[in-house]
């Protein structure tokens, strides 16, 4: 096999940054070890939380057999992840989902839960430094020096893709007993990389990010876009060695799908946005939804906007939805600083039946919501899915342009965490379905008035009911066709 950090898409690497790239792989072979002798089993066992919803069942990777239950190496498919925020598990929840509504059995496979493993040993300590930088990006001089750059420009070179791939090296044992021929796709490049190197035959590699970053790259997988900027970025790997003009991708190496968006939010599009013109037509409340991410850095932000809405909250003119996934703090702190909120509160603590039965009860038409609804869950599976569920039922999502950016649903997009994110929002302007980014405070509250008593709702919804026409939300579905085509394909 070819080494997939020396060269990469015809791209020769220096002496020098190879040589960096295998310092790298050195260095957490002497923190966490060489398992590459270890046979590790891949254990299929129960997802109960969005295994009812989606049909998922999870791959536990261990040195000891724990289930009895294979894998279907016919219908099944394998949705590689890693938790490194909630991004890339919601990514993979809307490839379950269109797995699952396809008639094939997603197996979900978190290269981060592993933790007897060199493989999550090596992506927790990364995960903990992308963290501690979002927490810290909140201090305007790191911002400006060193988080935005790393995001932006470092991220972009294809001499960290050269040590990536390395590193990925040591992620490859866990897929050793996982059936070769069972397409992956990965919602994280690390997913893909390792499936490569452990010799996967069909690798589906869905990109994230609007910004192209050498980060991303697979070499050997199939790559999927969700944009079209982003697909142009990439097939020319623009930018990524300086000024050098890089040799490009192969036509078959990148794919433009569209957005990776659940079926259950995809099918009930025209439904929900009718729903959303109505409660505006007829004078309801109208519905935001504060969505924290996984590194828990907006917490300020959401402050100011609560206190903003608590009046109309008051007059019944608005109601909140405030997520915090898997941050009780945020929530508790929320509380004991805006002394308004306590009366006005309704929580949904680490209860999944009471947030299913509320979700549900909040689609109905003859339902009156009112108050602020706070949602917090442990599990992560939970924390995450809750904010897929009260998508449908909101007027407008007010989150950071991340993932979350390509959804369906009228959006405010607050101040990015990472200048990458930057392009989310770009996007979800130029199709109609979300703001521009706010990047402080007054503007957010601006567009909060825009929404409030203008057509700026209706306008969205018109958008996004179009955007749905034009086949723009269905990339989840093309991304599952494509991984099971290979396979077929291959036959």
């Amino acid at each position: 096999m070819n080494d997939k950090s020396r060269v990469i898409f015809g791209n020769r690497i220096s002496d020098r940054d190879y040589n960096k790239a295998l310092k790298s792989k050195k260095n957490y072979i002497k923190k966490y070890g060489d398992d590459s002798s270890c046979d590790y089993k891949a254990n299929v066992t129960e997802n109960k939380v969005i295994g009812p919803l989606l049909g998922v069942e999870n791959i536990e990777v261990s040195t000891k057999v724990t289930s009895d239950k294979t894998m279907d190496t016919q219908k099944g498919i394998i949705v590689g992840n890693i938790r490194m925020g909630f991004g890339h598990y919601r990514i993979s929840m809307a490839m379950a989902s269109y797995a699952h509504h396809l008639g094939y059995i997603p197996y979900w496979m978190d290269l981060n839960s592993y933790p007897e493993t060199t493989c999550t040993k090596v992506i927790g300590h990364q995960n903990d430094l992308y963290s501690l930088g979002s927490r810290l990006s909140k201090n305007p001089i790191f911002n400006k020096l060193v988080w935005e750059p790393t995001n932006y420009e470092g991220f972009r070179a294809l001499t960290y893709n050269s040590s990536d791939q390395k590193n990925a090296e040591l992620m490859a044992p866990v897929y050793k007993n996982v059936p070769k021929d069972i397409p992956v796709i990965a919602t994280h490049v690390w997913p893909a990389q390792a499936a490569i190197h452990a010799g996967m035959k069909y690798v589906v590699n869905a990109i994230p990010d609007n910004w192209p970053m050498a980060l991303h790259l697979s070499e050997g997988s199939v790559h999927t876009i969700q944009c079209k900027n982003a697909y142009m970025g990439y097939r020319i790997l623009n930018g990524m060695n300086k000024k050098t003009v890089c040799e490009p991708m192969p036509q078959d190496s990148l794919v433009y799908t569209g957005h990776y968006i659940d079926y259950e939010l995809v099918s009930n599009i025209e439904k929900d946005c009718e729903a959303r013109l109505n409660r505006k037509k007829n004078g309801k409340a109208m519905r935001f939804l504060l969505t924290i991410g996984g590194a828990g850095a907006q917490k300020e932000i959401f402050a100011e906007i609560i206190k903003y809405l608590i009046p109309y909250i008051k007059k019944n003119e608005a109601v909140l939805y405030v997520n915090v996934g898997d941050y009780r703090n945020v929530w508790d702190q929320l509380i004991s600083e805006i002394l308004d909120m306590a009366a006005l509160k309704t929580e949904h603590m680490d209860n999944w039946e009471d947030t299913l039965k509320f979700t549900e009860k909040a689609l109905d038409p003859n339902e009156e919501i009112t108050g602020i609804h706070g949602f917090y869950h442990k599990d992560i599976f939970e924390a995450v899915y809750t904010t897929n569920l009260l998508m449908r039922s909101c007027d407008v999502l007010v989150t950071k342009p991340s993932e979350l950016a390509f959804y369906p649903v009228p959006k405010l997009f607050i101040k990015r965490v990472g200048k990458h994110e930057m392009w989310g929002a770009i996007h979800s302007a130029e199709i109609g379905d979300g703001t521009l980014e706010c990047r402080d405070i007054p503007h957010t509250i601006q567009m909060l008035d825009q929404f409030l008593n203008t057509r700026l709702l209706d306008e969205m919804c018109e958008s996004i009911v179009l955007n749905k026409n034009m086949g723009i939300y269905d990339g989840a579905r093309k991304v599952v066709e494509l991984a099971m085509g290979l396979k077929e394909g291959n036959k």
